[in-house]
């Protein structure tokens, strides 16, 4: 049992109810309660949100650290884990155990290896993974390169109602790229693969999971090329999804000059046609889920030469600001916005979550749209290495509430 909370005077919004308005949630027993206009229970904790915005808590589908510290800061009430941990999560109990590391502050919901060691060749226990807690099954930072195996996955995947998630770049030709092909990587003398890779990548997976009937989520589309081929997959009614991250919405490839290995991501910055094709796809509805990437690297891995910096920035503190920026361009509306974030990720993963109707598990977050600040990477509460560091930007989270509990309060 846990004291009610009513939060009152803020605009509160659930995409998935269709609510957008001033109104008063009371949250009792870890749930909803109540959402409406009335009085709060005399022995509620208030909480004003008036000039707020309240909406269910931001689910972060595909990041590589759990990072409890930092999802609470950011608005984070559950983190869909890629498989890519030490050891890969390929074992029903290390599933297991990757689904009870984050509680009671966060919760992590894992994503099984696609195949043992995340090698691309022998598929893992997908089934047993499934049953230790598995939402759904991942290849990890790389492509499958193996057709034949990756057809093999997305049948047994479907078999059990699990989302394959894909990284969709063609592994021949992504071999030791550090970057994409162009006038910036020619210039640095960087070794790059073309951004057509991307494409290909998609159109096996998409014809592979059109065969099979499997469910597949394309973790991140990054290029114009890559956007079609989604989009004539989708129109032929393959079951595919497909997600971004802020950096290929914000930066092109120029953000690599003068070798700023901050700026070394997986899959690589594109160039600026494929920066707004990537916008217009999610002001089309064709990108309907955002994600931080949450992916931080130590100092001394990110302090390289270049090509010897591991691919990985945090994102989870910047996550809802930089989607907040979206909102400011024009590219989406706010109800759409908190979409991305937190509605739909619950429905593609199939999380009992991303919702405030009644009944629903009290994960919300609490913000503030207008807030400035500026983005400084020693001062995260997780690992700091990220190319937004010194970003002006606006849109603070004031109060996250997990289960009904307030885990962060700025």
């Amino acid at each position: 049992m846990t004291a009610p909370i009513a939060i009152t005077g803020g605009r509160v919004i659930c995409p998935a109810s269709g609510q957008d308005g001033i109104a008063t949630i009371l949250l009792l027993d870890r749930k909803v309660a109540g959402i409406g206009t009335f009085a709060p229970p005399s022995d509620a904790q208030i909480i004003d949100a008036r000039g707020l915005v309240v909406a269910p808590g931001i689910i972060d589908a595909g990041v590589f650290r759990a990072d409890t510290a930092a999802a609470n800061a950011g608005g984070i009430t559950r983190m869909i884990l890629m498989p890519d941990q030490s050891p890969p999560l390929d074992e029903p109990a290390l599933v297991a155990f990757a689904q009870g590391s984050g509680k009671p502050d966060v919760w992590v919901h894992p994503l099984a290896a696609a195949t043992r060691g995340l090698r691309g060749d022998e598929l893992a226990e997908i089934g047993l993974a499934q049953a230790a807690g598995a939402v759904g099954v991942a290849t990890g930072r790389h492509a499958i390169a193996d057709a034949r195996v990756m057809h093999r996955l997305l049948a047994y995947a479907a078999a059990f109602g699990l989302t394959v998630v894909t990284h969709a770049e063609d592994a021949a030709l992504t071999a030791g790229a550090v970057a994409t092909a162009g006038e910036y990587a020619t210039r640095l003398g960087l070794a790059a693969a073309p951004a057509f890779a991307e494409s290909l990548a998609i159109s096996r997976d998409c014809r592979l999971a059109e065969a099979t009937g499997a469910a597949l989520h394309i973790r991140q589309i990054t290029t114009a090329e890559g956007l079609a081929a989604f989009a004539a997959a989708r129109a032929r009614g393959v079951d595919v999804t497909a997600g971004i991250t802020p950096a290929h919405l914000y930066l092109n490839d120029m953000a690599v000059s003068g070798f700023r290995s901050f700026a070394r991501l997986s899959p690589p910055l594109r160039d600026e046609r494929d920066r707004l094709a990537a916008r217009e796809g999610i002001a089309a509805g064709l990108i309907t889920i955002l994600s931080s990437g949450h992916d931080p690297q130590s100092q001394e891995d990110k302090r390289q030469p270049f090509a010897d910096a591991r691919a990985g920035m945090a994102g989870a503190e910047t996550l809802l600001a930089l989607g907040l920026g979206l909102v400011r361009d024009g590219v989406i509306d706010l109800p759409g916005l908190i979409a991305m974030l937190s509605t739909n990720p619950a429905r593609r993963f199939g999380l009992v979550a991303g919702t405030l109707q009644l009944g629903a598990p009290a994960d919300l977050v609490v913000f503030d749209e207008q807030a400035p600040w500026r983005i400084d990477g020693d001062q995260f509460h997780g690992a700091g290495n990220t190319p937004f560091n010194g970003l002006p930007t606006a849109g603070r989270v004031r109060i996250t509430i997990k289960g009904g509990d307030v885990v962060w309060r700025a």
